[in-house]
């Protein structure tokens, strides 16, 4: 738990390093010894399981976090060089203008555009895990930057402007700092991990001794949809090579992936479905929201269905709309519920 709290922090929908001494404590008392993370986010759950030993495979569905899962939780001894990381934030190898052209009053000022495109420019000589670390700091470096942490708003934003020097330090210095916080998280396991990329459904295994899934949280209104909030850095992680990119759409961006599971028409289906996967799992532990649906009355006769034991415990929780000092924060309660056999 001691080394789970040195993971770098992106400000994410759903983050759960809040409820880290609440999770650890769960996934100690159910003990065993392969843990899935079916829906990584920012990589946080499936890095403070495997600090406590378990032999980790995250998956998300979005291709950003897997990158952030491989740099720190798959990763056992790689680090960035201080001469890697002064050719990084050095002169550009090419003459590539992609984002400084594409996202030219949308995002960031000329230089951090420019930034981020030289930066590029030696990452993709890069492979394996200095590759995702190095990814995985730029990715940071422009959540950290970006007003509210999410990519939903652009042009003029000063009057987000709140003074905190993430917003004002240019994306080359949060670089560095980002690549010394994502260099001191790399630590060794003597058990195996994995970071998959891909739809929950689509996964092969199913019986681990534990699988933790923590969706997107249904919303009585609207949808949660995640890559409508990190495209930028979804489509960062591979230079959006191959995607398609919706020009007509001020904030220039991709086309969303659909999840059952964003919808409050398709939530519980979604639910039904996962749970069953998993009904050879040891247990299943689920995060949600009292602000969202089902309610918990509805989850734990989804989930008894294949765990006929079923506990929830709940915890009082501040949901953050964004991260200047005057967002609206709105109390609910937690969900955890724990099914076993």
């Amino acid at each position: 738990m001691v080394r789970a709290t040195i993971y770098p922090r992106l400000r994410y929908m759903g983050s759960k390093y809040k409820l880290a001494p609440t999770l650890a404590g769960v996934f100690s008392e159910l003990g065993g010894e392969s843990l899935l993370d079916a829906f990584s986010g920012s990589g946080f759950v499936g890095y403070l399981a495997k600090s406590m030993g378990y032999a980790v495979t995250s998956n998300d569905y979005l291709h950003f976090p897997s990158v952030i899962s491989s740099a720190v939780m798959v990763n056992d001894s790689v680090v960035l060089s201080d001469e890697l990381i002064a050719k990084i934030t050095g002169p550009a190898a090419d003459d590539r203008d992609f984002i400084r052209r594409t996202f030219k009053d949308v995002f960031f000022t000329d230089d951090d555009r420019a930034f981020l495109d030289s930066a590029w420019s030696h990452i993709a000589s890069l492979d394996g895990f200095e590759r995702d670390i190095a990814l995985s700091a730029l990715i940071l470096s422009a959540a950290r930057k970006q007003p509210r942490g999410v990519f939903t708003i652009s042009g003029d934003l000063e009057n987000y402007n709140d003074g905190r020097r993430d917003l004002r330090i240019s994306l080359r210095e949060h670089f560095r700092e980002r690549v010394a916080e994502y260099n001191q998280a790399v630590f060794a396991s003597a058990k195996p991990a994995q970071a998959l990329t891909g739809d929950v459904f689509d996964l092969e295994k199913t019986d681990y001794d534990v699988v933790y899934l923590d969706p997107p949280y249904a919303p009585p209104s609207d949808d949660a949809d995640y890559t409508k909030r990190y495209h930028f850095l979804e489509g960062l992680s591979d230079y959006w090579i191959g995607r398609e990119i919706m020009h007509e759409t001020k904030t220039k961006k991709i086309p969303k992936k659909h999840s059952l599971f964003a919808s409050r028409f398709s939530i519980e289906d979604a639910l039904e479905r996962t749970f069953d996967k998993f009904k050879d799992a040891g247990a299943i532990v689920m995060s949600y929201s009292s602000n969202a649906v089902p309610d918990d009355a509805r989850i734990k006769e989804l989930l008894g269905a294949v765990k006929p034991n079923v506990e929830i415990r709940q915890i009082s929780h501040q949901y953050h709309f964004g991260t200047h000092t005057t967002a609206t924060r709105r109390a609910a309660q937690e969900y955890i519920f724990i099914g076993r056999d």
